[in-house]
């Protein structure tokens, strides 16, 4: 590994163990009464994951200019997002898994109702750390809190995620075009990635052109992510990826490789792998930040899990 690498790989450590720290604290006060909703929310919170979209959100703050510690609110809201995605996609009433990041699922461990109030719980909590630190932020300086707090709303939103998961859901087992499956892993899985790279660029007040780079770089690193993760179901192991692997097939989702075959989909991540290198840094940002985010995409492409 280069000496270049080496420090964008060091980077990505330092900006995700910041992230498992503050996740630890990061749950609001939860009435006594409720414990197990509590350590359900938390089972599913601190488990062992990648924190890749928490992470791009402060790598892409960083390279903008902005503070780290002022976004770390809005990067563990949206891991909180994500988790709480995480617990209803593995419910017998959508994907029905069993396992995730290595270990049972919430459902399988606490029940589907207690599963299905976690992930609301996370959700609800995740908009109250966004709020409650622009609101500390005062009238003066909430402009950009706000800013980030749409950007993060509408990626997870009818629009961004969940309008992904409804047109995956109805596409198991048909023929769709590439077209459909384009929209499908945008939304479903890019929505919340490029809300990330956005929140973290509006937090540091980002000029429209750095925005604009940033957003292309976040939407090809998004479906980049999903055909990678679409390759390892096919072909990686279950004790390998941290998840029942030949899940997409046997459900007759519609995926890269069942649409295109394997050797497209390895060349569609290839190019977008490198669309998303040159477009962050075209944006022209902080170098160090810029050098994390390149060498994250080309780490993405690479992944064994």
């Amino acid at each position: 590994m280069s000496e270049r690498a080496e420090a964008a790989a060091a980077d990505f450590e330092r900006l995700k163990a910041l992230v498992d720290a503050h996740l630890e604290t990061a749950l609001p006060e939860i009435p006594k009464e409720a414990w197990t909703l509590e350590e359900a929310m938390r089972y599913s919170l601190l488990a062992p994951g990648k924190r890749l979209r928490p992470v791009l959100l402060l790598l892409a703050c960083e390279c903008c200019g902005g503070e780290t510690e002022e976004a770390l609110p809005y990067a563990c809201a949206v891991e909180m997002i994500h988790c709480y995605s995480l617990i209803h996609d593995d419910l017998p009433a959508m994907d029905d898994d069993d396992l995730r990041r290595g270990r049972p699922t919430s459902h399988r461990v606490f029940g589907e109702a207690t599963a299905i109030l976690a992930g609301d719980g996370l959700l609800s909590a995740a908009f109250e750390r966004m709020l409650g630190a622009g609101a500390a932020a005062g009238a003066q300086g909430a402009g950009r809190p706000m800013r980030a707090a749409y950007e993060i709303a509408a990626g997870c939103g009818c629009a961004g995620m969940i309008a992904g998961q409804i047109c995956d859901i109805e596409a198991e087992g048909l023929t769709v075009s590439a077209g459909r499956l384009d929209f499908i892993h945008a939304h479903k899985t890019g929505a919340l990635i490029r809300a990330a790279v956005r929140a973290g660029a509006q937090l540091a007040g980002a000029s429209e052109e750095m925005l604009a780079q940033l957003t292309a770089y976040a939407e090809a690193l998004g479906l980049a992510f999903q055909i990678a993760d679409d390759l390892l179901d096919a072909e990686g192991r279950t004790q390998d990826i941290g998840k029942t692997a030949g899940k997409d097939a046997a459900a007759g989702k519609a995926t890269w490789p069942a649409v295109h075959g394997t050797e497209a989909a390895r060349a569609r991540l290839s190019e977008l792998t490198a669309r998303a290198e040159k477009a962050v840094r075209e944006a022209g940002g902080e170098p160090a930040a810029t050098e994390a985010m390149a060498a994250l995409a080309r780490t993405l492409e690479t992944r064994k899990r």
